[in-house]
């Protein structure tokens, strides 16, 4: 099963559908597998005196709230059911984040085939309560968390009967340095909880991502956007479209480089075994006749006789036929 790819548009939209339309011709484009977005109303997440976080405030300076900031980059319900409805023309896959329960109703009524979750809720238990209840595959995100607080997450979810979870590890940084990465979590959850992991990655380059696949996640989501220098809290730390195509390429590419996990020669292997392996031979003109002992026989090129393992089956037989220098001995031959 390919990973899944999940292009993240969040709200680089910056509140314009003109823009998030953009962004879906953009991740279809990219080859992503799904196009996620963040669907909210600001009053319900966040108060009018909350400071932004860090990383926004360098990406998007201090003069305003972390509320302000946020509203401005709000889509009605309206607006997404449009976005649902493009995608579904273009053939992706529309996601969107719910952030509080009136979102989370909306999304579950529009038919969105699962509930990817932020880590900012991992610890909001009631609204994981009410998340599980819909019933759909749940991808949460556990940037943030310690071990303890995302198996407190799963308990909740799975009293609710849903057990069809998928853990993002991610790290809460835009961009998130080499040294913050720290891929080795993902794969001490999958461990920990059985269930199958993925990685949310907000660092610059591809390598992450890469390694993450070869370390066995099965989702890999990342930010796009459609110019660097837009203004808003994520653009800076995202990829621009061809960029996220060459970031899909490498992904699709390092599952290709993973393969099977079967150890046995490819197609083209088998035709090289026979002028690269060695075999039997005779190590001088032999007369029929001829007792075989281990002087009389070496191991050449190529290898379309008897291999070398074999030898057991030919010391001490007699030859039936005369054999030339470098001539294979086969079976028939004894």
């Amino acid at each position: 099963m390919s990973v899944y790819i999940i292009a993240e548009a969040g709200v680089n939209h910056n509140g314009d559908i003109r823009l998030a339309k953009k962004l879906i011709d953009a991740a279809k484009y990219a080859g992503a597998d799904a196009v996620k977005f963040q669907t909210f109303k600001t009053e319900k997440i966040i108060g009018k005196y909350a400071q932004k976080a860090e990383y926004q405030v360098d990406n998007t300076g201090n003069s305003e709230s972390q509320f302000d900031m946020v509203k401005k980059l709000e889509l009605s319900y309206d607006q997404f059911t449009e976005l649902k409805n493009y995608c579904d023309e273009k053939e992706i896959t529309f996601i969107s984040t719910p952030d509080e329960t009136d979102s989370l109703d909306y999304l579950a009524n529009i038919g969105v085939p699962l509930i990817k979750i932020g880590s900012t809720e991992v610890t909001n238990l009631k609204f994981l309560k009410e998340i599980s209840k819909k019933g759909l595959p749940i991808i949460l995100s556990t940037g943030m968390s310690t071990l303890g607080e995302v198996e407190l997450a799963l308990d909740t979810i799975y009293e609710q009967g849903n057990s069809a979870v998928t853990l993002m590890h991610a790290t809460t940084d835009y961009p998130t340095m080499a040294e913050d990465v720290n891929l080795k979590a993902m794969v001490t959850m999958r461990e920990a909880f059985k269930i199958p992991v993925g990685y949310s990655d907000h660092t610059l380059g591809n390598e992450a991502a890469v390694a993450a696949v070869a370390l066995g996640s099965v989702v890999i989501e990342k930010h796009f956007t459609l110019d660097k220098a837009m203004e808003g809290p994520d653009h800076a730390a995202s990829m621009t479209p061809d960029e996220f195509k060459g970031f899909v390429n490498a992904i699709r590419t390092t599952e290709l480089l993973l393969g099977t996990g079967i150890k046995k020669p490819t197609k083209k292997e088998e035709k090289t075994i026979e002028a690269a392996r060695r075999s039997i031979v005779a190590s001088r003109d032999l007369d029929a006749g001829t007792i075989l002992t281990e002087e009389m026989i070496e191991f050449k090129r190529p290898g379309t006789g008897l291999k070398p393992e074999f030898i057991k089956f030919v010391l001490g037989r007699k030859l039936k036929n005369s054999l030339k220098e470098d001539q294979l001995i086969t079976l028939d031959d004894l």
